[in-house]
């Protein structure tokens, strides 16, 4: 195979995780039939039972119009209250739990519907298979159960670049409960077997057999030997394993290694902490944004009364944040500023196409027989067709800039009222070892400048980022102003015992020399008209210097010698390049491997962890330690 064929299969393995986990749901909800092209037949009409883990797995992938589509009339919880519906079958899609496998056997007891597809999430066990088959006996509905599948979905795909291991129950994978001191060895065993069996899930789908690389002596050299081992375990059955023939529609294995490159958490505390500066980071950060949908909370005014004015009510709005929103697509990376300028532009691009709609529409009410009038009619008669037809298009146009207007607005009041940029640039530069124009002890003092998590998110990445930790006198300094901003000082407890603990204690972590470069201050409404009074925000133009997770992956992708990543161990059960988690990710860390991969022609990445947390979130995990 030729270099450029193999970079070929290797972009095509990367650019469709997305979609095979998609097509996988599409088989899966057509009864495990591959679903026809362009079939201009009726679909056939069919009842969704998911559980809270099925229902993670399709929303973000799958829009209500598409599974309508698929021919999909109802879609219920398992453990919801369900009316019967004998002339219509089911399509079950749950995890192989004890509690899931009752209630299956009693819908089947219940006749519920015409046929069973009972599809599960991760592989179901003889034992339980076994439980299933005795209530369909019982029942005497052993020809309803139509088809039973493992299905190996046992992931959640947000991107097409990214994927994590579960929303429902993540306390059970979270950094905490890994690292927790008093965990026992069986407990940090079923941590880890909930981990593989997902990447094992992972694998399965992609279609393909990893070279895995991972750290000595932590969570992530645990998972990797598992995992080395589960999959030499499926290899060695070559007549049951899943990496073989068609039985995924793959057939093409052998051409395309990918190396999975697997972190632990702990090498990094300090990004989880850091203020952003990108939109879809920011989003994440500042307001509740999870599985692709942010919820909003919009102010309706007050209302008046005889006894004055009561509170703001509050009206909740969901937005989803999708593959076909090209904004999002466009922007999801770029800084704050840049995504407020684009929004307006688009606004007034939009306004432009609606006036000329509006002039034509005008023109065409032209009454009289003049000749001028005429030809002007005939003249626009084809505008005005084209303009009508482009209807469709202008309104999904305006919804957009209507939804991006709202969060832009929403994360645009965080970062004016908790000054966030002047906290994005001073964190950089404390990262960077930059001289800082203020003291720490300022900003943490300045009562106008964030939130009291915001002032102990700043003093932890100074802290974590310092060589040698502040001296006993200045670390009481510190400590006296945090409490006097209100600071709970739980969170530097564990950042203190961690920090003795870890190597990185003798040598901190290296997060690049380079500083956003600041324009001055958008002191002005951005253009005349616009949404966004960014008046008082930097312009802060940022520079690319790579994470520390970033930087293991480039070391282990170019093959340069390194003493952070030349002790990696190296397994090889049997070229995309993903790195994996272990403890949790974030979108701070997705955009800079983003970044940082398209200056690198003809390679791709994955972006995977084992939960997704923002800093508020993060902060919750390592304060409940003392």
């Amino acid at each position: 195979m030729s270099r450029a064929m193999r970079r070929a299969s290797v972009a095509t393995l990367v650019a469709k995780i997305r979609n095979k986990e998609k097509l996988a749901l599409k088989r899966m909800l057509n009864f495990n039939v591959p679903p026809v092209k362009n079939s201009t037949g009726e679909p056939v009409w069919k009842v969704l039972i998911y559980d809270r883990f099925g229902q993670d797995i399709i929303s973000p992938l799958l829009s209500v119009k598409e599974l309508r589509d698929m021919g999909i009339t109802l879609h219920l919880l398992l453990h919801s209250d369900r009316d019967a519906i004998p002339d219509v079958p089911a399509v079950y899609f749950v995890m192989p739990t004890e509690e899931n496998i009752d209630r299956m056997c009693q819908d089947l007891r219940n006749q519920l519907y015409e046929s069973y597809y009972l599809n599960f999430i991760s592989a179901i066990s003889r034992s339980k298979l076994e439980d299933i088959a005795n209530a369909a006996i019982g029942a005497n509905a052993v020809t309803q159960v139509a088809k039973v599948f493992d299905q190996y979905l046992n992931f959640i795909t947000l991107e097409d670049d990214m994927f994590v291991l579960c929303n429902q129950n993540k306390e059970l994978v979270s950094y905490r409960a890994i690292n927790r001191p008093d965990i026992t060895d069986t407990e940090m065993e079923t941590i880890m077997d909930t981990i593989v069996d997902s990447l094992f899930c992972f694998f399965v789908t992609l279609g393909a057999i990893p070279i895995i690389r991972c750290s000595r002596g932590t969570a992530a050299e645990m998972v990797a030997v598992k995992l080395d081992k589960k999959l030499r375990e499926n290899l060695r059955d070559a007549r049951n394993s899943l990496f073989t023939g068609d039985t995924l529609g793959a057939g093409q294995f052998s051409f395309q290694r990918p190396l999975l490159v697997l972190v632990d958490r702990n090498i990094d505390l300090a990004t989880p902490l850091h203020h952003t500066w990108t939109y879809q980071a920011l989003v994440h950060d500042v307001l509740d944004f999870h599985l692709n949908r942010v919820n909003l909370e919009e102010s309706t005014g007050t209302e008046s009364s005889p006894a004055g004015a009561r509170p703001k009510k509050k009206n909740k709005k969901s937005y989803d944040l999708t593959m076909s929103d090209k904004f999002w697509q466009k922007h999801k990376g770029s800084p704050f500023p840049e995504v407020a300028e684009s929004v307006q532009q688009e606004l007034e691009s939009y306004r432009a196409q609606e006036d000329e709609v509006k002039r034509l529409k005008s023109i065409m009410g032209i009454e009289g027989e003049d000749e001028g009038a005429i030809s002007m009619l005939s003249d626009n008669t084809a505008k005005l067709t084209s303009a009508v037809s482009s209807l469709p298009e202008l309104l999904e146009k305006k919804r957009l800039i209507d939804l991006h207007t709202n969060v832009a607005t929403a994360v645009l009041e965080h970062i004016k009222s908790r000054k966030l940029d002047v906290y994005f640039e001073y964190e950089e530069k404390i990262m960077s070892k930059s001289t800082l124009d203020k003291s720490l002890l300022d900003m943490i003092s300045d009562p106008d400048a964030g939130t009291p998590e915001d002032k102990m998110r700043l003093f932890l990445i100074y802290y974590i980022s310092s060589a040698q930790a502040p001296s006993e006198i200045d670390l009481e300094q510190y400590k006296k102003a945090l409490t006097d901003a209100g600071c709970n000082l739980a969170p530097l407890s564990y950042i203190k015992q961690w920090k003795a603990f870890t190597k990185m204690a003798s040598a901190p972590t290296s997060y690049g020399n380079t500083t956003p470069k600041p324009l001055g201050l958008l002191s002005r409404v951005m253009n005349t008209g616009s949404q966004f009074v960014m008046e008082g925000v930097k312009n802060l133009v940022l520079k690319q210097q790579n994470l520390p997770v970033t930087r293991i992956l480039d070391n282990l992708m170019e093959l340069k010698s390194n003493p952070e990543t030349d002790d990696y161990r190296y397994f090889d059960p049997k070229m995309l390049r993903g790195i994996f988690v272990v403890g949790g990710g974030n979108y701070i860390e997705y955009q800079n491997l983003i970044d940082y991969i398209k200056g690198k022609q003809g390679k791709h990445i994955l972006y995977g962890c084992s939960e997704l947390f923002n800093a508020t979130q993060f902060i919750k995990q390592i304060s409940p330690w003392i």
